[in-house]
């Protein structure tokens, strides 16, 4: 991978021998693994490492965990949060396993939409619950520092299952339990 970064020096007209060059084709070789270990992860693992019986059938929220990914398009950035809710049905997973789902699925090449079902999806698969939603809030570089360069686009999506989808009242109790931290 160092070579090739070197050789995209080299194409964009910088020298790799120049000193504040010499260790970047390392670093970003070691940034992009970083940044897409994801793929040696299996989100349905990780839930099923935590699953605990409870008698509990309230909304469970985890809101605002931070994330970041990159654009599977330009290969930059996009954060936000997530906000991840479901509906036990006798089963609670740990909450960190929440937020490790999310970094899992974001540390691919993504885009927005698709990263938001893959979480939904792996949460339903792994608890069974009575419903499942996730939201998410990005801003994407891809907006910012190229095209049409609009710096506070923030783009939102969402992936809802069961009661979230089919029960407007349970969904505007999520939405008022998100919205109310503002």
């Amino acid at each position: 991978m160092e070579d090739l970064i070197r050789q995209q020096l080299i194409e964009i007209g910088e020298d790799p021998e120049r000193e504040g060059l010499l260790k970047t084709p390392a670093r970003v070789a070691k940034a992009l693994r970083f940044m897409t270990r994801g793929y040696d992860q299996d989100p349905i693992e990780i839930l099923q490492s935590a699953l605990f019986t409870v008698d509990n059938e309230e909304i469970v929220l985890v809101r605002d965990i931070d994330f970041s990914s990159m654009c599977e398009h330009h290969m930059l950035p996009f954060m936000g949060r997530a906000h991840i809710a479901y509906l036990p049905r006798g089963k609670v997973v740990g909450l960190s396993k929440l937020a490790r789902v999310v970094e899992t699925f974001a540390r691919r090449l993504q885009v927005q939409e698709r990263l938001t079902t893959e979480i939904a999806d792996a949460l339903q698969e792994a608890l069974a619950p009575a419903g499942v939603a996730v939201i998410m809030e990005a801003t994407h570089l891809c907006m910012v520092v190229r095209g049409v360069q609009k710096a506070n686009a923030m783009t939102v999506t969402s992936s809802m299952y069961g009661q979230f989808r089919e029960d407007a009242s349970t969904r505007s109790e999520l939405m008022q339990l998100i919205h109310g931290r503002r």
